[in-house]
């Protein structure tokens, strides 16, 4: 048997797992804020990027590197990964060749490990769920409403399922080599805004999927531009937004944004550091720029 497929978790270190059954759900982006919420309450946090096809968090991480020279900006020390199971620390220039022995090395200097995942199914994937501490698992948050086409529910509720099988395998494996349970939190993301406002509760097919499959729901991130434009700066809501690290002076959305990622962070109720993050300043407000989305 591979040691890939006999998980020993870091002794230390907390892992968490942003995976999904689909790409676009934003993994990435909440890997970052996840990530930045830590390293702002004080933590020494890793992130690796699995998804070698993709790379968006990588890319993240890059364009904050860059941001850092001009800005107080704290970053994670970052893993990518190189095909297979090599990754490489790309601020150090070091390169292991086995997940197993990347996450064992981190673990015992740093707190936090955040692992995004690319949406597939190998050996690979099933072994990284199986480390994790805490599961985050993006979904749309339109899969308990009408919707046609790619986005049908029914179709998304399947999905969901088969990914559930996923889960379920690594939560056994989790079982047998430390008896820890893993906390899966499936977030209801890429919602509207009318329906960010109106914080719709889950619908009953996302109700029963979480009785089944045995995860719990917590209120994600918007569809909104701003997010984007943070991630071409390395910026996340949750660090200080001025006119001298946006290009522009701040808005209404980015503070709707940071209270949204607020309350995604407290709603992980992550169990390392404190039970509430700070959350910098966003530069103060003419009455002009409140009207402004």
């Amino acid at each position: 048997m591979s040691s890939e497929s006999s998980p020993q978790p870091p002794a230390s270190a907390h892992v968490i797992v942003v995976g999904s059954h689909k790409d676009g759900a934003g993994k990435s982006t909440i890997a970052m804020h996840v990530a930045v919420a830590l390293l702002n309450g004080g933590l020494r946090v890793a992130t690796i990027d699995l998804d070698a096809q993709h790379k968006s968090l990588t890319r993240y991480v890059e364009n904050r590197r860059l941001g850092a020279a001009q800005s107080d900006l704290t970053l994670p020390t970052h893993l990518v990964s190189t095909g297979g199971s090599r990754l490489l620390v790309e601020d150090e220039g070091i390169e292991f060749f086995s997940v197993v022995d990347a996450v064992a090395s981190i673990a015992a200097t740093h707190d936090v490990i955040v692992v995004d995942t690319p949406a597939s199914d190998s050996d690979l994937i099933r072994f990284v769920h199986s480390l994790a501490d805490t599961l985050i698992t993006p979904l749309d948050g339109r899969l308990d409403a009408d919707a046609h086409g790619s986005n049908d529910p029914a179709l998304q509720i399947v999905e969901t399922q088969h990914y559930g099988e996923l889960v379920q395998g690594a939560r056994q494996r989790r079982s047998r080599a430390d008896g820890k349970p893993i906390d899966w939190v499936v977030v209801r993301n890429r919602r509207s805004s009318s329906e960010s406002r109106d914080a719709r509760p889950p619908g009953a097919g996302l109700n029963e999927l979480a009785s089944s499959l045995g995860f719990r729901c917590v209120e994600g991130l918007a569809e909104r531009a701003v997010y984007g434009e943070l991630f071409a700066r390395g910026l996340t809501v949750l660090d200080r937004l001025d006119q001298a690290t946006l290009g522009a002076p701040p808005n209404l959305a980015h503070v709707t944004a940071q209270r949204e990622v607020a309350g995604l962070i407290e709603g992980l109720a992550l169990p390392i550091g404190r039970t509430q993050w700070p959350s910098p300043p966003i530069a103060p407000f003419g009455e002009h720029d409140l009207l402004k989305t």
